[in-house]
C-alpha cells in the first residue's frame, strides 16, 4: 500500500476545489514532518538506511537509536549565519526526530553509520533468533 496515494488524491481534490497551487505554499511545512527524507534498502540479511541530512556540521549533533525493529534519528541542524538576516526560509533548520519501522529485527551490536556528502548511511544486520536458525539434527538409530 502506498501511504502517499491518499495524500495525492486529497491534494488533487483540494486543488480542484480551492484552485491550483493552493497547497503548494504549505508543502515545505508538511515536508518537515518527514525530515530527514530516507531510503531503506534491504537484502535477505542486511538493511541500509540512507538519510538525507544536509547541513550537519558536526556528527555529534545527530543521534541514532536502534530498538529491535525500529530506528530513531534525532538531531539539530543550524543553518543560521552570524550577522545575516534570513530573507527566504526553505531549507530545514532546527531540531528533528524521525522514527523508522524496519523490515525485520536487527542486531544492536553490529551497526555501522557513516556521514558523507550530506547523507547518513546506516548499515544494519538481521537478527536471527536462535530458534529460527537452521540446525542439522542428528538421527539416532534405535535397535529393535
Amino acid at each position: 500500500m502506498d501511504p502517499f496515494k491518499n495524500w495525492q488524491e486529497w491534494h488533487k481534490n483540494i486543488d480542484t476545489f480551492l484552485g491550483d497551487g493552493f497547497l503548494s505554499s504549505f508543502e515545505s511545512i508538511l515536508q518537515y514532518n518527514h525530515f530527514p527524507l530516507i531510503n531503506v534498502c534491504k537484502t535477505e540479511n542486511e538493511i541500509l538506511v540512507i538519510a538525507n541530512i544536509p547541513g550537519l556540521n558536526d556528527i555529534n549533533n545527530v543521534d541514532v537509536y536502534i530498538d529491535y525493529q525500529s530506528l530513531e534519528l534525532k538531531g539539530d541542524i543550524n543553518l543560521r549565519y552570524k550577522g545575516y538576516n534570513l530573507v527566504q526560509d526553505e531549507l530545514f533548520n532546527g531540531h528533528f526526530e524521525r522514527s523508522i519501522e524496519l523490515p525485520y529485527p536487527v542486531k544492536d551490536d553490529r551497526i555501522d553509520a557513516t556521514y558523507q556528502n550530506g547523507l547518513l548511511i546506516i548499515h544494519l544486520h538481521r537478527l536471527i533468533p536462535d530458534d529460527m536458525r537452521r540446525q542439522k539434527i542428528s538421527i539416532k538409530k534405535i535397535e529393535e
